[in-house]
């Protein structure tokens, strides 16, 4: 009976996964929330998320994760994909440097969409091909420094930093949302599930966690 279902949370956080079509976001998605990894190179269609519920510490964060399905390839991503992200994983592939050289389109894109406050995580996917590198390390890395981004490569094949990537953003968000809990003196303020005693705490009361940062 000790098992947490995915119903049993205190806060839900919005991620979306952003970069160039074939880069591994989908991979990177089913592995992160299924252990699942697929050779099938199609490109994802139609809206798509995934969530997966994990600890930080005595808290039940539910990772609700979306996938672009795809829309990047025409350009039509609308505004409502990035509405309520608290978290984002801005992927390209490392064996191919047209998909790092488009990075600072796609942060432009999410600033101009998502709450300034967002969690970024630059990703350099693919690292188990290693001998067909193009884009070195250190680059990717002052990138990120530079833009105030957070930096890890990954490897949706053979689950290298996938677990690390993610959950790195969460408790990035999760840190966020605790100062935000602490420094704020409003009735409302974002709460972890405290019903009174005999009382349960209602599904409801949960989900008004989905919070913007």
């Amino acid at each position: 009976m000790g098992t947490r279902t995915e119903e049993d949370y205190n806060f839900v956080f919005k991620v979306v996964l952003i970069g160039e079509s074939g880069v591994g976001k989908t991979n990177l998605l089913s592995r992160f929330t299924r252990n699942e990894f697929s050779h099938d190179s199609r490109t994802t269609i139609g809206v798509e998320f995934s969530t997966r519920t994990v600890m930080l510490g005595t808290a039940a964060i539910k990772a609700q994760i979306w996938d672009t399905a795809g829309l990047e390839r025409y350009r039509a991503i609308t505004s409502a994909y990035y509405r309520g992200a608290v978290g984002a994983l801005l992927v390209f592939d490392l064996t191919k440097h047209q998909t790092y050289a488009v990075v600072e389109r796609w942060l432009k894109e999410l600033y101009d969409h998502a709450e300034a406050t967002i969690v970024v995580m630059l990703v350099g996917n693919k690292s188990d091909l290693s001998q067909a590198r193009e884009v070195p390390t250190e680059e990717a890395r002052m990138f990120a420094e530079n833009n105030g981004l957070l930096f890890l490569e990954t490897s949706a094949l053979d689950s290298t930093n996938v677990e690390l990537a993610f959950e790195t953003v969460l408790k990035e968000i999760f840190t966020k949302v605790s100062k935000q809990r602490q420094n704020s003196t409003r009735t409302n303020a974002i709460t972890l599930g405290s019903a009174q005693p005999g009382q349960e705490s209602g599904t409801s009361e949960r989900r008004a966690c989905c919070i913007s940062l």
